[in-house]
């Protein structure tokens, strides 16, 4: 219930929805009751007008059948037969019209209410997701974080509305069933609503386990989405090294499962509605003969277009009653995936500014790093660093894979977070200062060129809001990219494909470029920008790097140590500490660690 709760949260202002709905629904009630009532007098009109009854005018007004056959018989004297039957049936069309108006009105406020709560869930979960902070998604599925934001978010609204839906029209409208049944017949009622607490315990029995069910169902089929997108993504290695089958049997297997979960599930929840109307029809039949019995033996109480109505009515009260019980076992499904969204909602970033956070404008001095630590709970990754990178200089990390260049880098801008020592930003440490205004001084540019499927105007635009044609066009001449942008179908108009697959490496990563150039950042952060690139396309992106670099602070990690030589300080890093530290003749004059790899990549290349 408390999940319920929450979910229906997301509705809000539910009010907005509910009053409206609730009136529509109100009126939809009483003339649906009115609608097979009204049969009673429909059934004395037509059968006994000639001579049969004679009706006196209920002293006590809760009687609504006495009211409606005194009024029929008194149309039919006034009248005569046709004429009361016409009357009779224009009260029961217009009763019909009136109710079906409101269904349609109240059904068109709910499903306003439903894409309401669907926009505020779906929006509140993938804010949530962009808020955490990287290191987050290196633990995570992608797929199935996918799965919680479109499938389990889709489960949770159609399952919350729906039973909203029920909860609010199919009480009332066995309430008011109910009452013109006691009203009918106090005795025959009292026996006969002994089938909705049978009926609901079976149900209980028979959809105990549907909850968990469900909850494993969305965890597979996460996992199923995770698949799908990693096959998509790595299509071309799958098939480097005919891994096809491999991949196809990994899909089908939890597909499979899948499908054998999804047939359990509707087994529990199919088998409650026959059940439930087995029932119903039991309890009618009951009813059937105890009722006959007191028309056919002539009990004053009851006649027969009066048992009719009644028998007519308490058929119709199954239909709310199964609802309950149909929604109860649905909501399990509804449940199961609004938990898994909740968890991913509930989910707060490891990283966070302070609440007395400062924003800054500029960059004036230095980075430094002080006995800076940092781990994984499986490893130690970083161990008393201690660098400084002053403004306007080129800081270079080398070392061997592993040694902890990537990890230190993302520090910076608060990927991760220090777990111990400090990193000063112009004498300021950078967890008094707000993540936005500490990022929005830095430009980066990955190994991994990071695109959009969007046009290339766009991409290089990104996050840059209101660039001109102008200024986009400038960026891409510095990044050496304008060229070859000229030479494709739309020019700066041209879409990229999924990731920039349309492009080469190298054009790729010189649109990166392009996309720092005119972020037009004072501090850079290269990470092995050119190490996957060939030769001619690595020139191309060096040259367009050293542009970028001009008078900017740059912390760079190159593959290519041939490409940092310039560099105004190179630090060299070893599992995760520093072990020499200077520019580039210092380094090799003390022939360590860093001749070591200089040496071995010049005989690599040789």
């Amino acid at each position: 219930m408390k999940t319920y709760l929450r979910l229906l949260s997301f509705a809000k202002p539910i009010e907005k929805y509910a009053i409206p709905y609730v009136l529509c629904i109100l009126v939809t009630v009483i003339f649906s009751t009115l609608n097979i009532a009204l049969l009673a007098p429909l059934l004395t009109t037509l059968f006994e007008t000639g001579g049969g009854d004679t009706y006196e005018k209920p002293e006590n007004w809760l009687d609504v059948l006495g009211y409606f056959n005194y009024y029929a018989q008194q149309a039919s004297i006034k009248y005569g037969p046709i004429g009361a039957l016409e009357r009779v049936l224009v009260i029961i069309v217009g009763s019909v019209f009136v109710s079906n108006l409101f269904r349609y009105a109240s059904q068109r406020i709910m499903e306003n209410l439903r894409i309401h709560t669907l926009l505020n869930l779906r929006r509140t979960v993938f804010n949530n997701v962009m808020n955490l902070h990287v290191g987050y998604f290196n633990n995570q599925r992608k797929g199935d974080i996918i799965s919680k934001i479109a499938s389990d978010v889709q489960v949770v609204q159609f399952s919350v509305t729906a039973t909203l839906q029920v909860v609010f029209k199919e009480p009332l409208q066995l309430v008011f069933y109910l009452i013109t049944l006691f009203l009918i017949s106090f005795k025959l009622t009292i026996f006969a609503i002994l089938v909705i607490p049978v009926s609901a315990f079976i149900i209980s029995l028979i959809v105990r386990r549907l909850k968990a069910q469900a909850t494993e169902a969305q965890q597979v089929y996460g996992k199923m989405i995770s698949y799908l997108d990693e096959a998509l993504s790595g299509i071309k290695i799958i098939k480097a090294f005919n891994a096809t089958s491999y991949v196809k049997d990994q899909f089908h297997n939890e597909n499979v499962y899948y499908s054998k979960l999804g047939k359990r599930m509707a087994r529990r929840q199919q088998l409650s509605s026959p059940v439930s109307e087995l029932l119903g029809v039991l309890m009618v039949a009951i009813i059937v003969l105890y009722g006959g019995r007191l028309v056919l033996t002539d009990d004053a109480s009851f006649d027969s277009a009066t048992f009719v109505a009644y028998i007519a009515m308490f058929s119709q009260v199954m239909r709310p009653a199964k609802a309950i019980t149909d929604s109860f076992s649905n909501i399990h499904s509804g449940i199961a995936a609004g938990e898994r969204v909740l968890e991913l909602i509930d989910e707060k970033p490891a990283i966070e500014d302070a609440p007395d956070a400062m924003e800054i404008k500029a960059f004036n001095k230095s980075i430094r790093f002080n006995d800076v630590c940092f781990s994984y709970p499986d490893r130690q990754i970083l161990s008393n660093i201690n660098i400084e990178i002053p403004k306007g200089k080129t800081v270079a990390l080398v070392g061997p894979s592993g040694g902890g260049k990537s990890t230190l880098m993302d520090l910076v801008p608060r990927f991760l977070e220090v777990q111990s020592g400090s990193i000063l930003f112009d004498d300021v440490d950078i967890r008094d200062i707000t993540s936005g205004s500490l990022r929005s001084l830095m430009g980066t540019v990955n190994q991994e060129s990071i695109l959009f499927n969007d046009t290339i105007f766009n991409n290089i635009a990104f996050g840059a809001n209101g660039a001109t044609q102008e200024q986009v066009e400038a960026a891409a001449k510095i990044a050496n990219a304008h060229n070859f942008i000229l030479e494709t179908d739309n020019g700066y108009q041209t879409n990229i494909g999924d990731r920039g697959i349309k492009l080469s490496g190298g054009q790729r990563q010189r649109i990166c470029i392009a996309r720092a150039v005119l972020r037009n950042p004072p501090i850079l952060l290269l990470d092995e920008a050119t190490s996957a690139l060939d030769t001619e396309s690595e020139k191309l992106v060096q040259d367009a790097l050293n542009k970028l670099m001009h008078s900017r602070t740059t912390l760079v990690i190159a593959h290519r140590l041939s490409t940092i030589q310039s560099a105004d300080t190179i630090v060299v890093l070893d599992n995760g500490r520093v072990v020499e530290q200077g520019n580039h003749n210092e380094l090799i004059a003390k022939s360590g660690l860093y001749k070591r790899l200089v040496d071995m990549q010049q005989f690599e290349e040789a």
